[in-house]
């Protein structure tokens, strides 16, 4: 039996709209609410989203009108107008935010704009993970309602001809809806700071005022914080100074390598949860106690699909991510 129960209304599962349907059917029920939205920009009009969605089989469709793009080709053709503050060229309006990613591919720095419908879908992908904690067993409830530690970029974006561009973290962090702001930490002061060691520092010299239940970075940052606060304060772990510590959210890389020198740190055991939060966008979260597997988002802000790679080229597509995201 799970320690806490949560019954939610119909409306808000239909809100968040939680996994009802099979991965391919909310994927075209995404794909089409994506057309609908972006019909009416270049991109749209270009490859004919208006007669993709009076298709019987729009993802087929899609597949046909709308070629596979890298980074440098989707860059050259059509990003680089949004850099240039031009409005509605892959999605509706003017890109005023960009993460920059430097990735494992194409482009040295890569420009990923971020509109307010990723960040909103990005957000409600992370309720729904925080909902799925009411089928853990034996997680400290008292964690819940405490602070939220977030180490990331610096929310001191780089300012372009009109818009910003940063971290996915940091524009995540200065973007934090108003009602998340009392649990929010280290705070917008330190938050700007981007010099990592200023940073730290500051975080550091805060600590003891901080009553901290999640805790969510890469791995490395948060160990080498928690080492950091630790050594200054002569604790002999971190829950010393942190007894409400419950959560670790991690992702970007393997945690595997950091536990065992993560976990001696600590003064009990904590629940680990796994994230995939990319610049492009939220695209699977750990939903289950103990799994390592990760549930794929199909049925939020994202229409996927896998590309077999050969010799480096790209080939034939298979449906279930190519579409310029909101």
């Amino acid at each position: 039996m799970a320690l806490i129960e949560v019954q939610l209304p119909n409306s808000l599962a239909k809100a968040l709209r939680l996994p009802q349907k099979s991965p391919r059917r909310q994927q075209l029920k995404v794909l089409n609410k994506l057309l609908k939205k972006a019909r009416f920009t270049e991109f749209g009009q270009r490859y004919r989203f208006d007669e993709i969605l009076l298709s019987k089989h729009a993802g087929k469709k899609f597949q046909e009108k709308v070629p596979i793009f890298d980074y440098n080709k989707i860059y050259a053709q059509w990003w680089d107008k949004t850099l240039k503050g031009k409005p509605d060229v892959c999605w509706p309006g003017k890109v005023k935010y960009y993460a920059l990613s430097s990735g494992t591919s194409e482009a040295a720095s890569k420009y990923i704009p971020i509109t307010n419908d990723l960040l909103r879908g990005n957000r409600i992908v992370m309720i729904k993970q925080l909902l799925t904690l009411r089928t853990y067993q034996d997680i400290p409830v008292k964690s819940i309602g405490k602070g939220w530690l977030m180490i990331g970029g610096s929310t001191d974006l780089q300012k372009g001809p009109g818009y910003y561009a940063g971290d996915l973290s940091g524009i995540t962090a200065k973007k934090v809806p108003f009602w998340f702001s009392p649990f929010y930490k280290p705070g917008k002061k330190i938050a700007r700071t981007r010099d990592w060691n200023k940073k730290l520092e500051a975080v550091v010299k805060q600590a003891p005022n901080w009553d901290i239940g999640f805790i969510v970075g890469v791995p490395a940052w948060i160990q080498m914080c928690m080492e950091k606060i630790i050594e200054q304060y002569q604790l002999k772990n971190i829950h010393e100074i942190w007894p409400n510590l419950g959560f670790f959210v991690h992702g970007g890389v393997s945690f595997e390598p950091y536990k065992k020198g993560f976990e001696k740190l600590l003064g009990k055991p904590i629940t680990y949860i796994e994230t995939y939060l990319a610049s492009e966008g939220f695209i699977a979260y750990q939903d289950r106690q103990d799994v390592k597997a990760l549930r794929l988002v199909t049925n939020q802000h994202l229409f996927l699909e896998f590309v077999p790679l050969m010799t480096g080229t790209l080939t034939r597509r298979e449906t279930l991510f190519r579409m310029p995201k909101p």
